[in-house]
């Protein structure tokens, strides 16, 4: 529920370098815990008042409210958020009207999470900036995983991906530049990790050992192909 204090509170947030989060399940959440974890402050929105209960010591501020209220979200402050996540997933309808406040709002950054492709689809219509899959993006990596060849996977848009792997045996022993890895496969090697150290950047003179992991980018498919290599 919505009180003078809570929206006080929630109006502050909004002027300092923080996030809102429209509605609490596995990912909203998650994410809300993360931003947490890497100093990000956010307000956290649902409607469950065990939910709210739930991450009343998690998070910078969470509040009990109705995210499909244009008044509730106006008495929160979140028109003056520059950043907005909507974690609503299985009530799509309450996932839409949300976003649709957002929008309207004018907020600067809006992500949403979507569950199908005709949701995913309506949310871009409505002006939805940052729409997001969780379920088809991790099946999708982790079907890359369970081919074995890949330790790590990160797709992005336009066929690029980045992937962590091992290196492959003509790369071992001789300095990056003269391996000639990304003009034979048309990856590139970023970072390197040695059993015991952390990564580092990998430059022309990096020599690889064969216990190194690995992580370059390039196209999905050349990416992919590179991590088969023996």
């Amino acid at each position: 529920m919505t009180t003078p204090q809570t929206a006080r509170a929630a109006s502050r947030l909004a002027e300092a370098d923080s996030v809102v989060v429209l509605g609490l399940g596995r990912f909203g959440s998650a994410l809300a815990n993360e931003l947490m974890r890497v100093g990000v402050e956010v307000l956290g929105v649902d409607k469950d008042p065990a939910i709210v209960q739930a991450h009343a010591s998690e998070l910078t501020s969470v509040v009990q409210a109705d995210t499909t209220s244009e008044t509730a979200l106006r008495q929160l402050g979140v028109p003056e958020f520059d950043r907005a996540v909507v974690g609503i997933g299985n009530d799509i309808e309450a996932s839409l009207l949300t976003a649709a406040l957002l929008v309207q709002f004018n907020v600067g950054q809006v992500w949403a999470k979507a569950i199908t492709d005709a949701h995913g689809r309506i949310l871009e219509q409505l002006g939805v900036g940052h729409v997001v899959f969780p379920e088809v993006d991790m099946g999708r990596r982790v079907a890359h995983l369970v081919r074995g060849a890949m330790l790590d996977y990160v797709p992005f848009d336009d066929d690029f991906a980045m992937v962590r792997t091992k290196p492959p045996r003509e790369g071992i022993g001789v300095p990056l530049q003269q391996a000639q890895l990304r003009k034979k496969y048309g990856v590139t090697v970023i970072a390197v990790r040695t059993p015991g150290s952390g990564w580092t950047y990998a430059t022309a003179d990096t020599v690889l050992g064969e216990a190194d992991e690995v992580i370059v980018t390039g196209p999905t498919r050349k990416a992919e192909r590179f991590a088969l290599l023996d």
